[in-house]
């Protein structure tokens, strides 16, 4: 969990607005760190959690890129 790794999930994001995040068997974190770890140093939210997956969710800075935002808002 590093600085980097959470611009390249930043990123991502402003292509997709909603990914999906699978935490290694093996990592050294656990999903409840990493979790706190992207909400506390991002406006990234992590919207479901299963398992060691978590479901990242943020509005695109993008216009053009932001389908599933516009949907939502649309309910």
């Amino acid at each position: 969990m590093t600085p980097a790794w959470l611009a390249q999930l930043d990123g991502a994001l402003d292509k997709r607005e909603l990914i999906k995040v699978s935490i290694l068997q093996n990592a050294d974190e656990t999903t409840s760190e990493v979790k706190e770890f992207i909400e506390s140093q991002s406006t990234i939210q992590v919207v479901q959690t299963i398992g060691r997956v978590l479901v990242l969710f943020k509005v695109s800075d993008l216009p053009e890129n932001r389908d599933l935002s516009t949907q939502v808002e649309k309910i």
